[in-house]
């Protein structure tokens, strides 16, 4: 009997993570060698690298959080090149328009005829840099690619390739020129990461990296490897008693007093929608998959559920006086909820 702790604590979710880059084994786990490459480039992360290897293989999108400077724009590109994909980077800016993204159309005066030119979401790895920068339409522009998989231009339908991750970034410092995603569609995204800064240890590391700069990442995987590994995540065991924990997660931060934490009604205006508990169950399949194993664990559903939860409970206004985030109310949410004992068989 296997039994996820039914305790959330802040100590938990702050402690530092463990590497989930070891060096690998001859039966490692493929994607292990890929992350192995990565750190090979980037120092520390960890967490942030782990995250965005559950996004690739359950199929789901970032949005990363963090002040400039902390490596965002290498991690993903460093990612690309060592699961062989094409990578694209878009800066945001509020003159961006849709057509800058998904292509248009160009008519050529020597043949008389319109030529579709495909924009860079066209990519396996897309890094949206502080897509809070773009007008509205840009943003939605972005979200349909996003969850649709294809782009229309005129009368033709273009499929993105696959593997496809949007990893978009925020930068929390800045508001002016911003235009704030909203709600409904901020909800697209799978996970929402917050990148603080590296340790004293890790920043003498990056100096030392930067003054001299290692081989670039090699390829381990291609983009065709990563589509089948997402067949064998797709096998991975999820019991029906950790489907309804992640339901009872999610329906939990709707309603807190149904868990015992009334005083926290007044906090939040909406809780998570259904798109919640999906992410939680394809999530922490990828995870268990990653760790080594064709069965997930409450524990699994645990480790990703602020970071599948903290983008998508709308705080009220009290909430924001009483200078309370999103994280805090959750992990007393959270931390309500009775784990299920999960019995294994085979």
């Amino acid at each position: 009997m296997t039994q996820a702790p039914d305790a959330w604590s802040r100590e938990s979710v702050e402690r530092e993570p463990e590497p989930v880059a070891p060096r690998p084994g001859p039966t490692a786990n493929p994607l292990e060698r890929v992350l192995f490459e990565v750190k090979r480039t980037i120092v520390g992360q960890d967490l942030l690298l782990e995250r965005m290897a559950v996004a690739m293989l359950a199929g789901g999108h970032l949005l990363v959080e963090g002040v400039p400077g902390l490596a965002k724009t290498l991690a993903v590109k460093s990612l690309a090149s060592a699961v062989g994909g094409a990578f694209q980077r878009i800066q945001f800016t509020p003159d961006l328009v849709p057509a800058d993204l998904v292509g248009t159309r160009v008519y050529l005066q020597r043949t008389g005829e319109f030529q579709t030119v495909l924009g860079p979401v066209f990519a396996n790895l897309l890094l949206a840099d502080e897509i809070n920068r773009a007008p509205a339409k840009v943003q939605s522009a972005l979200l349909e690619v996003m969850q649709e998989r294809q782009v229309t231009i005129g009368r033709e339908t273009h499929r993105v390739p696959e593997p496809f991750l949007v990893m978009a970034t925020q930068n929390p410092v800045e508001s002016d020129g911003t235009y704030p995603l909203p709600e409904a569609q901020v909800d697209r995204f799978m996970m929402k990461v917050l990148v603080g800064y590296p340790t004293a240890a890790e920043e003498n590391a990056i100096v030392g990296r930067a003054l001299e700069p290692g081989p670039a990442p090699q390829a381990m995987l291609t983009p065709e490897d990563l589509v089948a590994m997402r067949g064998e995540v797709e096998r991975v065991y999820v019991d029906p008693a950790v489907v309804d924990y992640a339901v009872r997660l999610v329906a939990a931060t709707r309603a807190p007093a149904s868990v015992g934490q009334g005083d926290l009604e007044r906090y939040v205006t909406y809780g998570a929608s259904p798109r919640a508990s999906i992410a939680l169950v394809l999530g922490a399949r990828a995870l268990a998959f990653l760790r080594g194993r064709d069965y997930v664990l409450p524990h699994d559903v645990d480790e990703i559920g602020l970071d599948v939860l903290r983008h998508r409970v709308v705080l009220s206004y009290e909430a924001l006086a009483d200078g309370l985030d999103a994280d805090t109310i959750l992990v007393r949410v959270l931390r309500a909820v009775p784990a299920p004992d999960v019995v294994l068989q085979d």
